[in-house]
């Protein structure tokens, strides 16, 4: 019987490489300001409303006050997501 021959496989080559892409990571320069101040007006809202026991910055709110100054940090993060 004749002898099986053996086959000899092509050890592992990977592909070629891609030359490597530049990425540009431009940052609008208006996000980080905007941002940074809609935390602090939502935070000093949150703020003023406490210390002042209700009667500040808009009375006519009562406790909606809080829902606007959380609002004013939720634009915060809604703006910071266009930050590269």
């Amino acid at each position: 019987m004749p002898k099986s021959r053996i086959r000899k496989k092509a050890d592992y080559t990977p592909p070629p490489s891609k030359p490597a892409a530049s990425i540009k990571l431009d940052s609008r320069g208006w996000v980080a300001p905007v941002m940074l101040a809609m935390f602090l007006i939502g935070l000093a809202w949150i703020v003023v409303f406490y210390v002042t026991d209700g009667s500040l910055p808009i009375h006519a709110l009562r406790n909606w006050n809080i829902v606007v100054g959380f609002g004013f940090i939720a634009a915060g993060f809604g703006v910071s997501t266009q930050w590269k």
